[in-house]
């Protein structure tokens, strides 16, 4: 049975239970202030969830979300969250596509990794070193008031790096530095995570997808979650929660007002919530509808999500590597830089890239505890896959069933060239006896979380400072939250700053409130 508050009238109601939802809640109801959350699912969180994925088998799988690296440390320590995050040696290993050799970025072991960069070596430490001068700088800023682009580029005090980074498309900056074709296709794909975008991208969309995936906690390292990315959204209820929070799951929004009331319907019962402010933790574009009730422009996300089971780890065409170490980071298929460039035009062009660049992460290996005892014993392993370049335009309703198999068999098949046996027979069982493989399209993601278009980032990732024409004559707009209505602010993805598993949108919107009360 949902939660019922007492009261229908609150300082702050909050559109959606996801992990930004809850941070906001949490900070909020610490200040004293009435918060409730409304979330439409019957649980929290959003997408980063932990969820027992295939029937009868004891693997708890970060669904959606997998790895974290932009929560903030302040946000961890400020709100007291009991998460434990694991950092990975191994940074990533990519096949060499038609050779049984690869190149494995071994954080551990710099020598080898600068034997197995070659003439690339002196350039990938150079290039890395810069974007972790840039971390240093920018990072901080994010859970603090926008700075201007200007004020940004003082900040960093390096007038190269910053053109190279920002100024410049990404891709002609990965061109200009390295060599291998290989190399630049692995630099390149953190440009290209949820972002459709050619290898040479004039409107530097690909660079702020890139920036935000290189400056995390002032390092740029991607974690692992212990207990899975339900853990951290468990975290946060428990602080939100324990602060005084309402949290109302089962509750579907159905309208908003620019004065601050909100209806929602939950067990069949249409209530109204009014408040002071209202935090929109859904993308802009369900906002505008709630609102407005009209439809934007729609959002174009462009991946497809694969959660895999295996018996054990498959066997690499390179006997040199263990593949404990390949699968230890992040594992590329088919992600060189003429790949990456031919996936592009071949989706742009309508089709499903052949082969699909792929990215794989396997979290058991750092994290066992999501498997039961027996699976660890069995060396069972889980595999979540990310396809690159696959946008939402390809599917609508009628074909989503096809294009999933489509796509399911693109990504087996992007597994296996690159692979001494193939994925498939690797594959567990659950109790039904169907395969353990689950995979997740563009519309999907949108049937199950709400994100038009299948965009893990709700929308245009925006950069971390705003021009140094904007407004900032309000909190909200200092704080990057603001939307067209006074009292209703952006708390997700979609507010400046946001995207990726963060907690930076929560934290900014309950800042841009606390100001201005």
């Amino acid at each position: 049975m949902p939660e019922r508050p007492a009261s229908d009238r609150f300082d702050v109601v909050i559109v959606g239970g996801g992990h930004n939802g809850l941070t906001a809640a949490a900070y909020l109801a610490q200040a004293g202030k009435r918060v409730v959350v409304l979330e439409r699912l019957d649980h929290v969180g959003g997408a980063a969830v932990s969820a027992q994925t295939f029937p009868g088998v004891d693997a708890r799988l970060s669904r959606y979300s997998y790895l974290v690296s932009l929560l903030p440390s302040r946000i961890i320590r400020e709100l007291g969250l009991d998460i434990e995050l694991k950092r990975r040696r191994y940074s990533s290993y990519t096949p060499t596509p038609g050779a049984d050799t690869g190149l494995l970025i071994d954080r551990g072991a710099p020598d080898a990794t600068a034997r197995a960069l070659g003439r690339d070596a002196t350039a990938w430490n150079e290039f890395y070193d810069g974007t972790s001068e840039l971390a240093r700088a920018i990072f901080p800023t994010v859970t603090e008031p926008l700075l201007t682009r200007s004020e940004a580029r003082s900040t960093l005090g390096n007038d190269r790096l910053w053109n190279s980074l920002i100024e410049q498309p990404i891709g002609d900056t990965i061109a200009g530095a390295f060599e291998s074709d290989l190399t630049r296709g692995v630099v390149l794909t953190d440009a290209l995570i949820g972002t459709f975008a050619p290898n040479i991208d004039e409107t530097l969309a690909a660079n702020r997808c890139f920036l935000y995936h290189v400056i995390g906690n002032e390092t740029g390292d991607w974690d692992v979650p212990v207990g899975g990315m339900g853990a951290v959204s468990g975290a946060l209820l428990d602080a939100a929660r324990a602060a005084g929070a309402h949290i109302v799951t089962g509750a579907e929004v159905t309208s908003i007002t620019p004065d601050g009331e909100v209806t929602y319907v939950v067990d069949g019962e249409s209530r109204v919530a009014g408040a002071r402010w209202v935090l929109a933790n859904v993308a802009p574009y369900v906002l505008e509808n709630l609102v407005r009730g009209t439809t934007p422009p729609r959002p174009e996300g462009a991946q497809v999500k694969v959660n895999l089971l295996l018996a054990r780890l498959p066997r690499l065409r390179d006997p040199s590597v263990d593949p404990v170490a390949a699968f230890g980071g992040t594992f590329h298929i088919n992600e060189t830089w003429s790949q990456l460039d031919t996936a592009y035009r071949a989706a742009a062009g309508g089709a499903i890239p052949n082969p699909l660049p792929c990215e794989i992460y396997c979290h058991s290996l750092t994290d066992p505890s999501i498997l039961s005892p027996e699976l660890r014993q069995s060396g069972a392993q889980t595999l979540t896959v990310f396809g690159l370049h696959v946008p939402d335009r390809l599917v609508d309703e009628s074909t989503n069933d096809s294009l999933r198999a489509q796509l399911q068999a693109a990504v087996l098949h992007s597994l296996d060239s690159v692979l001494a046996e193939p994925v498939e027979p690797l594959l567990l069982a659950d109790e039904t006896g169907a395969p353990t493989i689950e995979t997740k399209t563009t519309l999907d993601l949108e049937h199950a979380l709400a994100m038009p278009g299948g965009n893990i980032f709700h929308g245009p990732l925006s950069w971390p400072f705003l021009e140094d024409d904007a407004p900032l004559g309000t909190a909200a707009e200092r704080w990057g939250v603001a939307t067209a209505h006074p009292r209703i602010l952006l708390c997700g993805a979609g507010a400046v700053r946001g995207g990726a598993v963060s907690g930076i949108g929560g934290h900014n919107a309950a800042m841009a409130v606390l100001e201005s009360d």
